[in-house]
């Protein structure tokens, strides 16, 4: 391709506390792929962990997984784009063809054969990622997104992932109309987790966090109380407001303190939606979990496209304070 170079500038993980912007090999698109060249990508608190060590990929990778950007090249194939197109990837990117797609379990992709944990996020953990000029896409047909002209690269961005996991995360504790829902911690995406309970219709949410301005704007974004942890014991708050516990409670930091508060915020029976990435070995405090229904048992569950990458874990049980 005329103008197509050599390489390129990109962000690459070489070892724990080790990234740096180096030149690598630019991708080129096979039969089914397509290459985009990045306009905008973003930071998630998953390359945070990558960067520390604590989630462990190989040395060499390319890290990002939240990319916008223009088609510079379609390989054999593809249909309905063109090259010059401005799209949003998700940072899953399922096969669209395997038995996990097919059972709309997109997260857990096989890439053609069956199942495979975390399979669908690939950009950043399996395969190179966006924190680069140039993105090959895998699976291009199933997984680019034409940007309509009237929205900006910043309006979509979130979309890659961080609001995606946030409603996701409401969408997999399946609350339902009336609900009362507690969200612990309001970052991005436990902003958006928020804004998502809002638009499912939870009739009281309440927000945790110690940061003013993220205070500020859960209220924007649809909690109607925000709890601070280091002024309030959210455990016994929760539980005064919604007379003896939420129906759902969302996990949105990735600690394990913060993953016990909602566990024990819950009204026995209710969901504990998961999207925080834990580092180490995550405990469930067996004396604030029990079986919950009794014609159910405890179980995870994931798949949504933005479970993203693994993040949603929902727990069904009973709570004792």
């Amino acid at each position: 391709m005329e103008g197509f170079g050599a390489t390129m500038r990109a962000n690459v993980f070489r070892g724990p506390n080790d990234i740096k912007v180096e030149e690598v090999a630019r991708p080129r698109a096979s039969a089914g792929e397509a290459v985009i060249r990045i306009t905008l990508t973003t930071i998630c608190g998953t390359d945070l962990h990558i960067l520390r060590g604590e989630y462990p990929v190989k040395a060499g990778l390319v890290i990002g997984h939240e990319p916008v950007g223009v088609i510079e090249e379609l390989g054999e194939g593809l249909q309905g784009y063109e090259i010059g197109d401005r799209v949003l990837v998700g940072a899953i990117t399922p096969c669209g063809q395997c038995h996990a797609c097919l059972s709309a379990q997109w997260a857990q992709c096989g890439h053609g054969h069956g199942y495979e944990a975390l399979g669908g996020w690939r950009f950043g953990n399996t395969i190179n990622g966006a924190q680069a000029e140039y993105l090959l896409v895998p699976s291009a047909q199933a997984n680019l997104a034409k940007i309509p002209d009237d929205l900006t690269d910043e309006q979509v961005v979130l979309l890659a992932d961080i609001a995606s996991t946030g409603f996701s995360g409401a969408e997999s504790a399946k609350i339902k109309l009336g609900d009362t829902v507690v969200v612990f911690a309001q970052g991005p995406i436990g902003l958006c987790a928020t804004a998502g309970a809002k638009l499912m219709g939870a009739s009281f949410i309440i927000g945790v966090e110690s940061d003013p301005v993220r205070m500020k704007m859960a209220k924007q974004m649809g909690a109607d109380v925000v709890l601070d942890p280091k002024q309030t014991d959210v455990v016994a708050e929760v539980k005064r407001l919604t007379s003896g516990g939420a129906d759902v409670a969302i996990e949105a930091l990735g600690l394990q303190e913060t993953f016990e508060n909602a566990l024990r915020c819950l009204r026995p029976g209710g969901t504990l939606s998961s999207l925080g990435v834990y580092s180490g070995k995550l405990a469930l405090p067996y004396d604030a979990f029990a079986a919950g229904e009794p014609h159910r048992n405890p179980r995870s569950q994931t798949g949504d496209q933005a479970d993203e990458k693994c993040r949603v874990t929902i727990l069904r049980g009973a709570t004792r304070a």
